[in-house]
């Protein structure tokens, strides 16, 4: 087990270790900045406070990231940011209810005998109060009504008018559709169409953010088992260095090795720790990187607590099907399927604007229904030479309501409404472009699959690569390991000398240190293997319109080592 907390221990013991065989090497302490400064650190190291210790496995880490990684935070907003649009397209074809209420006031002059004013007056007095409702939407299928019906006051000081005060109201229906252009697609359809497809891409953006962000995360962990296994090497060698000086002190003290021959010995103890000290500061790197992919930074422990993997990295021989990886990546890798989203909007838009180059051709509607009445006033009979008066005729607004209601005053309206443009229009200019926008979509659709097939099979290599540079790296540190406990016993017998223990002890450690690195090389390999075969890993992104839609084209993507 791979504790941090007794790291600082460690270091002091350490350090307190190399100024006592410091001090007996020679007798005396010659070296007392060098003693006193390893002293110090030694005090320092134990002194420091434990940090606590997070021990998480890599499902784990990859589990508290799809929780908390602020990445997929952000990019879970633009699946619902979508819906809205979606919302907001279809809202055109939300009916709308207007209403309306007025009061009009008119003076008029009487210029003539027939103008309907009084003799003692020189003026006509109008008063109008009005108020209405309707109904208006454009429908799916591209036909649009309006429904309204209006009623109105009217007083008047008109001689002429047989209501005073005179109720009136109407009813106006019109309807619209289509028959041509704007019949199978318009603006709005085109518009809800886009809305979803940009829906759809949303998600899969998604994907694509999650997708990343889980192997960044095993990359992440799998870096850190590395720095941690890597510390462990490091203090290997370094408890060889100290068993070597330990060894050279003896052969001082019985008179075999000179006491000169015991700097080198302190050199290489040194040299060891410092190893030891860049190993911590690779770990606590590692965990910063791996703590701000899995944990919340608002929570008040992010940066106190130390993480500690569980799983050790594997080294697990795999056979690689690089066309059954070649057969998935096609058929689910994110770009892939961002580019067909982007062709699919194409189709959209050039359905609609072959729809656009048709003759506008409209069948119009109208029907409108009145009804009037109020209070009679009594007039003059024309056709009555003795000037007898008519009887007044007064009706109620209930009875004006039932004239427009049981069509009694009806007004019909059927017509066709035909305009085509002479010469070249807009809506052509459009489509010729849209085709081109999508011709080009299509070839770089064919040049990104062609990309992703030697992503894929270049990340296949890599992991047969990188499987037999572990299995190299493993028979050269069994070698080292053989080649240094017979230099050991050379020098045992007087046959050898310290520096070349000294370095069959330094190749043994960068051997230990080249198979730890290869181990993690190919364990990341692996993990981009499975990732390169669902989303584009580090390539730079190109941009192609297709219409109103855009592709993204991943460059070769290298994978595998660190």
């Amino acid at each position: 087990m791979r504790q941090l907390s007794f790291h600082r221990a460690r270091v002091a013991l350490i350090a307190t270790a190399i100024a006592s065989l410091s001090v007996s090497a020679f007798g005396q302490t010659e070296h007392p900045t060098l003693t006193a400064a390893l002293a110090q650190a030694a005090q320092a190291a134990a002194d420091a406070p434990a940090q606590p210790v997070r021990r998480l496995s890599i499902d784990e880490a990859v589990k508290l990231a799809l929780e908390q990684n602020l990445g997929i935070q952000i990019q879970r907003f633009d699946p619902q940011i979508q819906d809205l649009s979606i919302a907001q397209a279809r809202s055109f074809w939300t009916p709308a209810v207007t209403s309306t209420i007025a009061e009009n006031k008119q003076t008029q002059a009487v210029t003539s005998a027939l103008s309907g004013g009084n003799a003692s007056t020189s003026s006509i007095l109008n008063s109008q109060v009005s108020g209405g409702v309707g109904l208006n939407q454009t429908l799916p299928w591209g036909g649009a009504y309006s429904a309204n019906w209006n009623s109105a006051r009217l007083t008047s000081t008109n001689v002429f008018s047989a209501f005073s005060p005179q109720l009136s109201s109407n009813l106006n229906l019109q309807y619209t559709q289509p028959l041509l252009r704007n019949l199978s697609m318009d603006a709005i359809r085109q518009q809800v169409a886009l809305s979803k497809k940009s829906r759809d891409l949303s998600d899969i953006n998604l994907e694509l953010v999650v997708t990343l962000t889980a192997r960044n995360v095993r990359n992440a962990y799998w870096d850190l088992s590395y720095a941690m296994d890597n510390l462990k090497a490091q203090q290997e060698s370094l408890a060889l260095a100290q068993q070597s000086l330990k060894d050279n002190q003896k052969r001082v003290e019985i008179g075999t090795m000179a006491p000169i021959d015991i700097v080198q010995a302190q050199a290489e103890v040194a040299s060891n720790e410092s190893g030891v000290i860049v190993a911590e500061a690779q770990i606590r790197a590692a965990q910063d990187k791996l703590r701000a992919l899995i944990f919340d930074p608002a929570d008040p422990k992010f940066w106190d607590v130390a993480l500690e993997p569980t799983d050790e990295a594997p080294f697990l021989e795999q056979q690689i099907d690089l066309q059954a990886a070649v057969r998935n990546a096609l058929d689910k890798r994110t770009d892939l399927r961002s580019a067909k989203n982007t062709l699919e909007q194409g189709d959209v838009n050039i359905r609609y604007f072959n729809n656009q180059i048709k003759p506008d051709v409209n069948a119009q509607l109208s029907y409108i229904t009145t009804g009037v009445g109020g209070t009679g006033v009594s007039q003059v009979n024309p056709l009555d030479p003795t000037g007898a008066l008519l009887s007044p005729v007064s009706r109620g607004f209930g009875s004006v309501i039932g004239d427009v209601f049981q069509s009694q005053y009806p007004n019909w309206t059927v017509g066709v409404q035909i305009a085509y443009p002479l010469g070249s229009s807009t809506a052509q200019a459009n489509l010729a472009r849209t085709k081109l926008q999508y011709q080009q979509a299509q070839t770089q659709m064919k040049n990104l699959q062609m990309q992703v097939v030697l992503q894929v099979r270049d990340a296949g290599r890599n992991v047969t690569t990188n499987e037999k540079l572990v299995l190299s790296a493993r028979a050269s540190r069994e070698l080292q390991e053989k080649k240094l406990e017979a230099e050991q016993k050379k020098l045992a017998a007087g046959m050898s000398s310290s520096f070349f223990v000294f370095q069959a002890q330094r190749d043994l450690a960068v051997a230990r240190v080249a198979e730890i690195q290869a181990i993690s090389a190919y364990n990341k390999s692996l993990v981009d293997f499975q990732a390169v075969q669902e989303v584009p890993l580090n390539g730079t992104v190109s941009i192609t319109t297709a219409g109103a839609g855009a592709i993204q084209s991943g460059g070769i993507v290298r994978t595998g080592g660190s």
